[in-house]
C-alpha cells in the first residue's frame, strides 16, 4: 500500500479542496493518507479581542494558556473532519511545530526524507502559516522542491488546483514566477490581499478602542484624592469628554468607512462565490465529459488488450509452429540422408538384379512356350483319358455333340470367313472345342470325313491342329479350340471386333510363328513311308491359340494323290514369310527383295539382320531351282531355328524393341485367370453377368442365348430356374484391375 503525504493548514476550505484533489488523483490505487498539519501561529504574536488586535505580550499568561487550549481544540476538530473526509481511505495525522530555529519548509524536507515519502501533496496555505507573506510562502515551496529526495514527487495545490512552479535561476533578475491553471485565481489573489489589508485595519481599530478604554479605566484610581483636585478632575473630565466626543465622531467616520469596505468585501466575496459556482458547474460538466472519455478510452484499451492478447497468442503459436517445422525439417533432412544412402544401396542391388533378370530372361520365352504347350497337351490328354480311348480319341454320341453346340446353334457358329461355314464352338467336359460338321448326304464329303479321321489319328505334332474326337452319326470332327483365330485375321483383318480383342503381332512373334510352321511342314515332309504335303498352305489355314502358338490344319490325305507336291508347300512357305515381314499380300509387292523396304512397322522395329535373313529364306523358297527334300531337311528347318534362336537372344538382352501396347480390350492371356473368360465366347468379359446356373457370362452372349429360346444352362445343360441376369460387379472390378496393371 502506497503512502501519500498531504501537507495542509487550518483553513478548512483549502484543506478539504487539497484532500479532495489527492483522493481524486489516486482514486484507482490503494493508498494511505499521511496528513502533515502545522497550526496557525499568528495568535502567539497577536491576540484578537473585542477591543482589537493586541500583542501577546500585553495579555496575561493564564489567558494565553486558555487561548492555546481553545486553538488546540479547534485544530483537533478540523483534523477529525479531515480524517472523516477521507472516508474508506486510511488516514493518519502528523503535527508539526512552528519555531524560528527550524522553519516549516525545512521540517517538511526532513520529514519526507526520514519517512521515505514518494508522493507529497503540498498546499500553499500550509507554508503560508509560517510565512504570512505570499512571497515567503512561494520561496519556502521552492525550497522544498529543490531539496526533496529524487524519489519523491511533489504536487503543489492552491485552492484545489494544481500549481506549476518554475524556478528561473538563470534569469538575470532572479525573479520567481508562479503559473496557475486559471486566470480567475489571479484575480482572486488580488482581492484576497485587499481583504487581508482590510482585516488588518479592522484589528487596528479594535486595538485603538481597547487602548482608549484601558486609559479611561486607569485614570479613575485618583478620582477622590482630595477635594481640590476633584474640581481639577472634573475639568479634566469635561475636556476628556469633549475629546471623547471628537474621538467618537472620528470612530463614527472610521466605522462608516469600515462599513463601505465591508460592503465592498461582501460584493467581492459574492462575485467570487458566483465565479466559483460557475467554475464548479463547468468542472462538473467537464468531469462528466471526462468520465465519458475515460470510459471510451477504457473500452478502447480493453479492445487493444484483447487484440494484443490474440496477436500474442498467434505469435506464440507461430513460434511453436516454427519450432515444430524446424524440428521436422531437421528430421526430414536426416531421413533424406538415410533415404539417399538406402537409395544408393537399392540402385546397386537393382543393377545386380537386372543383370540376373537379363540372364534368366534369355530362356524365358522358350521355356514359357514349352510349358504352355505341355499344359494344353496335358488337358487334351486328360480329356482323352476320361473319354476312355486307347489312342486318345473318342467317338462322341450325337447327344453329346448336340449338347455341346446346342444342336449346332447359329449362336455358336464360328463367324470367321477363313474357317469355313460349318465350324461351331462348344464345350465338352469343360474343355473348349471346335466341331467341324460334314454333310452326311454328300458321299464325297463322307469319304473325306473318314480319311481325315484316319489321318488325324495317325499324325500328331505340336504345330498341327489336334483332333480330340469325332461323331460318325453326325459326320463331325471335334478339334481343339483355337482362341485367337487365323493368322489371316491377325495380319490382314481390319474389322473393329478383331482390333478390339487383339493386338498387332510383334516381329518376334512372327519369327516364332514362321519357325513353328516350318517345323510342322518339315515333320509332314518326313513322314514315313509316304511324305505328306499340305497342298494349300496360306494364312487362313494357320490357326493361333490363346498364346499365339501357330497350328496348321486342312491337311490332304496322302492316299488321295500319287505324289505329294512338296515344292508347292515350300513356295507357299516362302510367300508366307514375306507376308509376315510386310503385313501385306505378297502379290501386292512383286519383288521379294522389296520386302526389306516395306517392313510392317506395326510389328515394332525389325532387327535388320534378321529381316534380311528371313527375306533370303523366302527368296530361296520362291526360287524355281530349289530342291524340295534337300532344302527342307538340310537348310530350311535349320535356318529358321537359327533365326528364332537369335531373335530370342535379342529379346532376352533387350537389344531390340518389341511393341507392348495393346489394342483396346486386349488381354495378356498368359496370366489371365480362367474365371475372367466368358464360357460362351471364350474371351475376357467386358460386362459379366451372373445367370441362374451360378456361372458368369458376357451380357451380350448370355442375352443372345436366352433370346434364341434357350431355357437351359450353357454349362450344365440343366433347365434354368429363371432368366434374370445380375451384374457381377466383383468380377468386373477384378477384370478392370487386371487391365489397369497390364
Amino acid at each position: 500500500m502506497e503512502r501519500v503525504c498531504v501537507a495542509i493548514g487550518t483553513e478548512g476550505l483549502d484543506g478539504f479542496s487539497t484532500l479532495q484533489w489527492a483522493l481524486r488523483r489516486w482514486a484507482n490505487h490503494r493508498i494511505r493518507i499521511l496528513i502533515l498539519h502545522a497550526p496557525n501561529a499568528s495568535y502567539k504574536h497577536y491576540v484578537y479581542t473585542p477591543f482589537g488586535k493586541l500583542r501577546s505580550t500585553s495579555v496575561s499568561e493564564d489567558k494565553l494558556k486558555l487561548l492555546d487550549k481553545t486553538e488546540e481544540a479547534k485544530t483537533d476538530a478540523i483534523l477529525a473532519q479531515y480524517i472523516a473526509f477521507c472516508g474508506k481511505v486510511e488516514a493518519e495525522v502528523m503535527k508539526m511545530e512552528i519555531h524560528d530555529e527550524m522553519p516549516l519548509h525545512k521540517q517538511i524536507v526532513e520529514a519526507i526524507s526520514s519517512l521515505g515519502i514518494s508522493k507529497l501533496v503540498l498546499s500553499l496555505a500550509f507554508i503560508k502559516a509560517s510565512s504570512p507573506k505570499s512571497r515567503g510562502a512561494i520561496s519556502g515551496t521552492f525550497y522544498v522542491l529543490r531539496n526533496k529526495p529524487r524519489s519523491c514527487e511533489v504536487f503543489v495545490i492552491c485552492q484545489g488546483q494544481r500549481v506549476v512552479l518554475r524556478d528561473e535561476e538563470e534569469d538575470d533578475k532572479g525573479v520567481t514566477r508562479m503559473f496557475t491553471d486559471a486566470s480567475a485565481l489571479a484575480r482572486w489573489e488580488n482581492c484576497r490581499d485587499e481583504m487581508e489589508q482590510y482585516a488588518d485595519e479592522l484589528l487596528s481599530l479594535h486595538q485603538v478602542e481597547g487602548e482608549m478604554d484601558v486609559g479611561i479605566h486607569n485614570s479613575g484610581f485618583s478620582l477622590f484624592d482630595d477635594v481640590a483636585a476633584r474640581i481639577e478632575l472634573l475639568k479634566r473630565t469635561m475636556r476628556d469628554a469633549q475629546g471623547t466626543i471628537l474621538l467618537n465622531r472620528k470612530i463614527t467616520n472610521i466605522a462608516k468607512v469600515r462599513r463601505e469596505k465591508a460592503k465592498r468585501a461582501t460584493i467581492i466575496c459574492n462575485a467570487q462565490a458566483e465565479e466559483l459556482q460557475t467554475c464548479i458547474q463547468a468542472e462538473i460538466v467537464n468531469r462528466v465529459e471526462l468520465n465519458k472519455t475515460l470510459e471510451s478510452t477504457r473500452d478502447e484499451i480493453l479492445e487493444l488488450e484483447s487484440e494484443l492478447h490474440e496477436k500474442r497468442s498467434k505469435l506464440e503459436s507461430n513460434v511453436e509452429l516454427q519450432k515444430e517445422l524446424s524440428l521436422k525439417l531437421h528430421q526430414s533432412s536426416s531421413a533424406r540422408a538415410v533415404a539417399d544412402l538406402q537409395l544408393e544401396k537399392a540402385v546397386e542391388t537393382r543393377a545386380e538384379m537386372v543383370t540376373e533378370i537379363e540372364e534368366l530372361r534369355k530362356q524365358k520365352n522358350v521355356l514359357q512356350r514349352r510349358i504352355e504347350f505341355c499344359i494344353e497337351k496335358d488337358a487334351i490328354a486328360k480329356v482323352s483319358r476320361l473319354n476312355g480311348s486307347g489312342f486318345g480319341f473318342r467317338e462322341y454320341s450325337p447327344e453329346e455333340i448336340i449338347a455341346a453346340t446346342e444342336d449346332f446353334s447359329e449362336h455358336f457358329r464360328v463367324k470367321s470367313v477363313c474357317r469355313g461355314k460349318n465350324v461351331y464352338r462348344g464345350r465338352i467336359n469343360q474343355l473348349a472345342v471346335a466341331v467341324k460338321l460334314h454333310d452326311p448326304a454328300d458321299e464325297r464329303s463322307l469319304e473325306d470325313f473318314t480319311n481325315k479321321v484316319k489321318l488325324h489319328s495317325q499324325v500328331q505334332h505340336p504345330n498341327i491342329l489336334a483332333m480330340i474326337g469325332f461323331c460318325s452319326q453326325r459326320s463331325c470332327i471335334v478339334y481343339e479350340y483355337m482362341h485367337n483365330g487365323t493368322l489371316h485375321d491377325a495380319l490382314f483383318s481390319t474389322g473393329r471386333s478383331w482390333k478390339r480383342k487383339h493386338q498387332p503381332l510383334a516381329w518376334h512373334a512372327r519369327v516364332r510363328i514362321a519357325a513353328e510352321i516350318c517345323s510342322a511342314i518339315g515333320f509332314l515332309h518326313k513322314v514315313k513311308p509316304n511324305p505328306i504335303a499340305h497342298g494349300n498352305l496360306k494364312p487362313s489355314k494357320i490357326l493361333l491359340d490363346r498364346f499365339d502358338v501357330a497350328k496348321i490344319y486342312g491337311l490332304k490325305c496322302p492316299w488321295s494323290y500319287d505324289k505329294p507336291d512338296i515344292t508347292s508347300d515350300i513356295r507357299a512357305f516362302g510367300n508366307l514369310v514375306l507376308q509376315l515381314l510386310t503385313g501385306n499380300y505378297w502379290s501386292a509387292i512383286g519383288d521379294p527383295a522389296a520386302a526389306i523396304e516395306n517392313l510392317d512397322r506395326t510389328a515394332g522395329e525389325w532387327p535388320m539382320d534378321l529381316a534380311i535373313e528371313l527375306s533370303n529364306i523366302a527368296t530361296r523358297c520362291l526360287s524355281k531351282n530349289c530342291i524340295a527334300e534337300e532344302f527342307i531337311t538340310a537348310m530350311l528347318v535349320t535356318d529358321m531355328n537359327d533365326v528364332k534362336r537369335r531373335a530370342d537372344q535379342l529379346v532376352g538382352n533387350r537389344e531390340s524393341s518389341v511393341p507392348c501396347e495393346k489394342a483396346a480390350g486386349a488381354e495378356d492371356s498368359c496370366n489371365v485367370s480362367e474365371a475372367f473368360f466368358c464360357p460362351i465366347y471364350r474371351e475376357v468379359m467386358q460386362n459379366p453377368h451372373l445367370a441362374a446356373d451360378g456361372f458368369s457370362y458376357e451380357l451380350e452372349a448370355i442375352d443372345e442365348w436366352l433370346k434364341t429360346g434357350h431355357d437351359t444352362s450353357p454349362m450344365t445343360n440343366l433347365k434354368l430356374k429363371h432368366k434374370l441376369l445380375v451384374p457381377n460387379h466383383t468380377l468386373r472390378s477384378l477384370i478392370e484391375d487386371r487391365r489397369n496393371k497390364i
